[in-house]
């Protein structure tokens, strides 16, 4: 039995419930026509603007590829089956990975969809053993270099390398280079971005790369002007009432359309949350109730009364205990921006402590770090 965020997550760019203009722009990167032997009259050369992508446009293509933007029709027309890397960023549960891996079914057909996954073994020039885990297709690899740490640079070199010496074990599909999707790339280390960027240069003629980051503000220039950034923004609140709706229409189940905007706002606007948040709500009560309570996940307990220990005292022995509730949420892969933000509101909601002390305390802090 497989969760509703993955049991109804569309496969296919036209079936997307949300942002459905930037799925058009999407899918005319892959609109294949036979190369002109002139540009069209008025066309300028990979010029175009995207509405909901990067109003830069992207890079220069590959040597003997290319594509011409006609005004008349206003889209990029991409010759031969190719397109440049691209840069997918947004918040969480926005749906990146969903449009990324609908763009490769549009690319490859069905077959990104048989996935296995792999473990490595990099040995690094010192000798070092890496391991690390991927996700692949016959078409695409997906992997996050960032769980590597600091010899991230050795993973994303050497798996790239690989990936791009390798061939198509399938013909039918007359693309002759794979994808590698690279997550969480804001998280990488700046020398594993340099290898980043000399890599993706190298190998540009056999291998496509799709980076997937929430924020653009880590990742250095070079590789920005390199790819063709596509911001995902999150859903709005109707967006995922809707998706909310039709999954427990799917499911056979009524869901009240105040509940279900309870969802979306006690999620932050993350449709992955909110379908959990669901599925936890028909697990705990059905039929539901427009006044039933909505399930916390443990964690987000555990850091409000953690946040809340904070503000009630500050001894050496609630030192020792805070420290070691924060090693246990950070043992159970809770990201510590997430534990940042979380701590800081549950502790300006706490009675007697407003969210403008805690900004003073924290104010005061940061000057004294500086002296």
């Amino acid at each position: 039995m497989s969760l509703w965020a993955d049991k109804y997550r569309p496969t296919a760019l036209a079936r997307l419930d949300f942002h459905r203009d930037q799925a058009a722009q999407l899918r005319n990167l892959l609109v294949v026509s036979q190369p002109p032997r002139s540009p069209p009259a008025g066309a300028g050369r990979w010029e175009v603007e995207l509405p909901s992508c990067d109003p830069r446009g992207p890079p220069a293509p590959s040597e003997g590829r290319g594509g011409w933007f006609s005004p008349q029709k206003g889209r990029l027309t991409v010759q031969c089956g190719d397109f440049p890397h691209l840069l997918v960023y947004g918040p969480s549960g926005a749906g990146k990975k969903t449009r990324i891996m609908c763009l490769l079914r549009e690319l490859y057909g069905a077959g990104v969809e048989k996935l296995r996954i792999e473990h490595q073994t990099i040995t690094a020039p010192s000798k070092k053993k890496i391991e690390i885990s991927t996700i692949a297709s016959n078409y695409h690899l997906e992997v996050n270099p960032s769980d590597a740490g600091n010899s991230d640079r050795v993973v994303i070199q050497e798996l790239l390398k690989t990936v791009a010496q390798s061939q198509q074990l399938e013909t039918s599909t007359q693309r002759d280079f794979k994808v590698v999707l690279l997550t969480e790339v804001d998280k990488l280390t700046k020398d594993a971005q340099h290898a980043l960027r000399r890599t993706m240069e190298k190998y540009m003629a056999t291998c496509r790369l799709i980076l997937c980051c929430n924020s653009m503000s880590k990742i250095i220039a070079p590789i920005q002007s390199r790819c063709l950034a596509v911001r995902v923004p999150a859903p709005s609140i109707e967006d995922i009432c809707h998706v909310l709706s039709s999954v427990c229409k799917k499911e056979g189940l009524t869901l009240p359309q105040d509940l279900a905007r309870q969802l979306a706002e006690k999620s932050g606007r993350n449709l992955r949350k909110a379908l959990l948040m669901c599925e936890a709500c028909r697990v705990q009560q059905y039929p539901f109730t427009s006044d039933q309570d909505i399930p916390e996940t443990d964690w987000e307990v555990y850091l409000r009364e953690t946040a809340n220990a904070i503000v009630s005292q500050q001894t050496p022995q609630r030192l020792l205990e805070v420290r070691g509730r924060l090693y246990e949420l950070l043992t159970h892969c809770i990201p510590p921006e997430i534990i940042m933000k979380a701590s800081f509101k549950g502790s300006g909601s706490t009675p007697g402590c407003t969210s403008t002390l805690v900004k003073c305390h924290l104010a005061r802090w940061t000057y004294g770090l500086t002296q």
